[in-house]
């Protein structure tokens, strides 16, 4: 046999800027949904599922066009159950059902499954680290990927919801007056859902090279939890460990922002605390997987 000497020699030609670099990375993902050349390449069924969950979180807005085409009974009927107030607003972000049960979870199980995962299993992290990509912004595009995707399905259609709501119904200034600052309240509550679950995805994503294990431990952490508190609340009558539940963390914080009674006994500050624990532990791991990833094929 023979041995040969790899040596790396430096590039010494004119390199792009940096925020192209971190855009390249951004774009892979992002266009990946809508084209598969030159970018990450999404399975049919995916692509399909998130156009069935995108199409889903515009059910309201189909609701609210069908009020304006039927007799006025009809439309009173329909406006006070799909029309713009605190609870319609919360929930179109923070409801439980289908939103938080059959939508958004899966929504992020697809998206930032194969994420990180992906990489290490396929030695793409080579690929990335051999140039000039350092890890935080590898890190900073893989997050402002999945949370762009995440939030163009939950906060754009809450945008669309509440336009469709005022335009077609014809309502004035007073009435966006009343209703905006419900309506800021509801948008914070969904951007926070948005960083949430996506800090949870990456950071369970970077931990395994199999996205299957990425999505299905994702919908574990959210369904688990979730679970798990409404048992113990059912047989011992103590809510204390919804606190471990990313979505009733979320869920209490939403309902103060837009203004609704709460279902939950303890205060506030404990889910404030209990996210922020939940976010923080996520970004700490995620950040200490990606820097174990070496300029290696793992």
């Amino acid at each position: 046999g023979k041995i040969f000497e790899q040596i790396y020699r430096p590039w010494n030609g004119p390199l792009g800027p940096r925020w192209v670099r971190n855009y390249a990375i951004y774009r892979h993902h992002v266009y990946g949904i809508i084209s598969s050349t030159g970018h990450r390449r999404y399975h049919p069924f995916v692509r399909l599922l998130l156009l069935v969950v995108i199409l889903g979180s515009m059910t309201p807005i189909l609701m609210l066009l069908l009020s304006t085409m039927v007799s006025d009974d009809a439309t009173g009927f329909l406006n006070r159950m799909w029309g713009v107030n605190r609870y319609n607003l919360w929930g179109n972000v923070l409801g439980y059902f289908p939103r938080n049960l059959c939508m958004w979870p899966l929504l992020t199980a697809l998206v930032v499954g194969g994420m990180i995962s992906d990489d290490r299993r396929n030695g793409t992290s080579a690929i990335y680290f051999s140039r000039p990509v350092n890890r935080i912004d590898y890190t900073a595009m893989k997050y402002l990927s999945s949370a762009v995707v995440l939030g163009f399905v939950i906060v754009f259609s809450y945008m669309v919801y509440y336009t469709s709501a005022i335009v077609l119904n014809g309502e004035g200034w007073a009435f966006l007056i009343d209703t905006f600052p419900i309506f800021m309240g509801g948008l914070l509550a969904g951007i926070l859902l948005v960083l949430t679950y996506t800090s949870i995805g990456l950071a369970l994503s970077s931990i395994s090279q199999s996205r299957f294990f990425a999505a299905v431990a994702f919908l574990a952490v959210i369904y688990g939890t979730k679970m798990v508190a409404f048992l113990i609340e059912s047989t011992f009558e103590s809510s204390i460990l919804y606190l471990l539940s990313p979505y009733d963390g979320l869920a209490h914080i939403g309902q103060w922002l837009v203004g609704i009674e709460s279902n939950y006994d303890y205060p506030l500050a404990f889910s404030i605390v209990s996210i922020l624990l939940i976010n923080s532990l996520s970004l700490a791991l995620l950040t200490s997987r990606v820097s174990s990833l070496e300029v290696t094929r793992e």
